[in-house]
């Protein structure tokens, strides 16, 4: 009886039910959008890792965080003051990862050009809740025991560097030697003037000093190397400047920086996702503000350190240099500071 009254309801009801037709259409549509929308999250993640293998010499390796999720948001006005953004270069995967490569790429106001301020990782920092340690060692701390979460592993260290230089990081990204490869081989090797021959210590290769085209196993065999340098890490630092220069030179040259067909298929080459962050910057206004400044060949200059061989050992800043330079970074003001600083920047030719 109770099944009859209830079909009997339906009945007389079902003359009021709206058409199925516009409803699954508009279902298709929204399916589709969805589609598309993490189409272009995905090809903007990959994006984002080009134009930071411009800006630094590495390419990226990780899941996407959360974070990347913004980066499509509603583009933001192009910004027109000087931007920081912080490169990570991770070493082996596992416990207890660490940022053996720390770069800030200053994009100063006027887009002069691109400056590129190596930090050591053996330089003694306050970190946050763990006293001081060396710089690198606070990725370890924010990405966990398993040393998985990257995006909090970069937190941290954004933390500490912003502290420590006093200016506000705008953009970042997490970074690996792994990609290198691919994406060196991908724009027909990249040349790379070395001042003292490097040995390696992984795969016993030696690179003579000089200027040379190095392809993607070369390169990142090169970028990974300290030992027998005379200023071990400080040098490997200084190579990857002058490996950033050289893939800076040939994406330009080949029109990868502003055509976006090329971009399009040096993309699909490199291929991985990336671990970014844009802050409050759109994407687009990124790229406008970093490609108009990569149009020259950038500086690449070292946090100016000493190393002491007191407990804890590491590198501390300078005293002497370290000051002006930091205020000159924060005053937007590196051209000048190089300018009367010639030693303290890395010869790329």
């Amino acid at each position: 009886m109770i099944e009859d009254d209830l079909r009997a309801a339906f009945a007389r009801r079902e003359a009021l039910a709206p058409p199925t037709g516009p409803v699954r259409a508009a279902i298709d549509r929204a399916v589709v959008r969805r589609r598309r929308r993490r189409l272009r999250l995905r090809l903007a993640g990959t994006a984002m890792a080009v134009v930071a293998a411009a800006l630094a010499g590495f390419t990226a390796i990780a899941p996407r965080p959360p974070e990347t999720a913004n980066l499509l948001a509603t583009p933001s006005p192009t910004p027109t003051g000087a931007l920081n953004v912080l490169l990570l270069g991770l070493d082996q995967a596992g416990a207890g990862r660490r940022a053996d490569s720390v770069l800030l790429v200053h994009v100063p106001a006027d887009r002069s050009r691109l400056y590129l301020v190596s930090f050591p990782r053996d330089l003694l920092v306050p970190i946050p809740g763990r006293g001081t340690d060396k710089l690198n060692a606070s990725f370890a701390f924010g990405a966990g025991p398993a040393g998985q979460d990257l995006a909090g592993g970069y937190r941290a260290t954004r933390q500490v560097v912003a502290q420590l230089t006093g200016v506000r990081i705008d953009a970042g990204a997490v970074l690996t030697y792994g990609a290198t490869r691919e994406l060196t081989d991908a724009v027909g090797g990249v040349p790379v003037c070395l001042p003292t021959t490097v040995r390696s210590h992984h795969t016993h290769r030696t690179y003579p000093a000089g200027c040379q085209r190095l392809d993607g196993a070369a390169a990142m065999d090169v970028l990974r190397q300290r030992y027998g340098l005379p200023d071990a890490g400080l040098d490997r630092d200084r190579n990857a400047g002058r490996y950033a220069a050289g893939l800076l030179t040939q994406l330009r040259e080949q029109g990868m920086l502003t055509n976006p067909v090329l971009l399009s298929r040096l993309i699909t080459k490199v291929g991985p996702d990336l671990v970014t962050d844009t802050g409050e910057l759109s994407l687009p206004a990124l790229i406008s503000a970093a490609g108009e400044a990569a149009a020259v060949e950038p500086v690449a200059v070292g946090l100016p350190v000493r190393y002491t061989d007191r407990q804890p050992y590491g590198d501390r800043l300078d005293p002497a240099l370290a000051p002006g330079f930091l205020a000159a970074l924060r005053a937007d003001r590196l051209g000048e500071w190089t300018a009367a600083h010639p030693k303290q920047v890395t010869a790329l030719r």
